[in-house]
């Protein structure tokens, strides 16, 4: 396997354990799960789901920035929901930021997450050239 490196900025939440915000393996980046946390404060950001998942998109886009990707370059994404009942409003923040051809994706719901927010998005891409 090639040499990995990792990818760490200042625009998206830092790591608060053992893990970096993301790992550049070749031409890969591997982005770790994002909440909705403000990289400067480490505050929550968003009373509604659609407000977390844009705060999540924003800290997702950071990383793989950091990278040398964008989100047109995203191979994959796994979405964990609070509440599979949060899928359709998820889905539409998601519309916004990804176009065709989409990233193949998993979305799932889980007992609990970070900070007990409501939306966490991992990543998958490929750097470009």
């Amino acid at each position: 396997m090639s040499q990995k490196s990792v990818i760490k900025t200042t625009q998206a939440p830092a790591a608060i354990g053992p893990y970096s915000q993301g790992i550049k393996a070749g031409s890969m980046i591997f982005a770790s799960g994002q909440i909705p946390l403000d990289p400067q404060s480490g505050q929550l950001i968003g009373a509604d789901v659609a407000a977390q998942a844009e705060q999540v998109l924003k800290n997702l886009k950071a990383v793989l920035t950091a990278g040398g990707a964008d989100f047109e370059h995203v191979v994959k994404t796994t979405i964990f929901l609070k509440d599979m009942n949060d899928f359709a409003t998820v889905n539409d923040v998601y519309a916004k930021h990804f176009k065709e051809p989409f990233p193949a994706r998993s979305t799932v719901e889980v007992a609990r997450l970070p900070r007990d927010v409501r939306v966490e998005i991992e990543a998958i891409a490929k750097v470009p050239g």
